[in-house]
C-alpha cells in the first residue's frame, strides 16, 4: 500500500527531489567553506571603520610630545599604550591591520611618528626596532585578549589583560628595540639592554592603564570583540 501523503510521480516524469534540511550539520567537506564565510564576516564595514579609528588613535598618541631619555634618540611616548589598547580592544587580526595602516601612512610621508617625523628614514635611527615591533605586539596581545575573553568572566579579565600586555611588551617591543639599537647605533648587547631598561617602569604603567581601559570598553561595547569571539 502506498503512502497517501507522498505524491506519486506521473508516468514519464522524474520523481520530485527530496527536500534538504537547511539546519543539517555541515559536512567535513563544507567546513573550510563555512570557516571562510565566518572570516569574511569579521571584516565587515564596522571592522574597517574600527581599524581606521584606531589607526588615527595611534597617530594621535604619537603626536603627544615624548620625554627624551638617554642619548640614543628613543623618547618615552604614549604609542605603546595606544598599541596595547588597540590589541586588547580589537583582537589580533584587526589590531595588526590598524597598526599596519598607521605605519603605511607614516612611511608614505605623513608626520605621525613621534616628534612629527615621517618617512622611511626613521628606520635608520634608534627607534627602528620598536617600530618594527608595533605590528607584532598588537597582534600578539590581541590574540591573547581573544583567548582571555573566551575563557574568563568579565571580572577576572583586567589582571590577565595586564599580564598579557606586560609579557608581549618584553618580547615584541623591548627585544626588537634592543636589537634595533644594536644594529643602527652599533651598541653592544649590554649597552643596548641598559638603554632599554629605562622604558620598563613607564611601559608597565601604560600596560596597566591599557588593561583597565580595555575592560571598560568591552563592558560598554561588547559587540567590539566579546560577542565576536564567543
Amino acid at each position: 500500500m502506498s503512502n497517501p501523503t507522498t505524491p506519486t510521480p506521473a508516468p514519464g516524469r522524474p520523481a520530485p527531489k527530496a527536500e534538504t534540511d537547511p539546519k543539517a550539520e555541515t559536512s567535513p567537506v563544507d567546513a573550510p567553506r563555512e570557516s571562510a564565510r565566518k572570516h569574511r564576516r569579521m571584516w565587515d564595514s564596522r571592522s574597517l571603520a574600527l581599524i581606521s579609528v584606531f589607526a588615527a588613535f595611534i597617530a594621535a598618541s604619537a603626536l603627544v610630545p615624548g620625554i627624551p631619555v638617554g642619548g640614543f634618540g628613543v623618547p618615552i611616548t604614549l604609542q605603546t599604550l595606544a598599541i596595547m589598547l588597540t590589541g586588547l580592544v580589537l583582537g589580533g587580526g584587526r589590531a595588526a591591520a590598524a597598526v599596519g595602516l598607521y605605519l603605511v601612512l607614516a612611511f608614505a610621508g605623513l608626520p605621525i611618528f613621534s616628534g612629527g617625523r615621517a618617512g622611511l628614514q626613521v628606520m635608520a635611527g634608534g627607534s627602528a626596532g620598536y617600530i618594527v615591533g608595533f605590528v607584532l605586539a598588537a597582534f600578539l596581545v590581541g590574540v591573547a585578549a581573544e583567548q582571555i575573553i573566551r575563557r574568563l568572566p568579565a571580572k577576572r579579565r583586567g589582571l590577565w589583560f595586564f599580564l598579557a600586555a606586560a609579557v608581549v611588551s618584553v618580547f615584541a617591543s623591548h627585544l626588537p628595540g634592543v636589537l634595533g639599537m644594536m644594529v643602527n647605533l652599533k651598541l653592544s648587547w649590554q649597552a643596548a639592554f641598559a638603554a632599554d631598561l629605562v622604558f620598563y617602569p613607564g611601559d608597565l604603567l601604560k600596560d596597566a592603564v591599557a588593561a583597565v581601559a580595555a575592560v571598560a570598553v568591552h563592558r560598554a561595547f561588547p559587540d567590539v570583540l566579546v560577542r565576536r569571539v564567543k
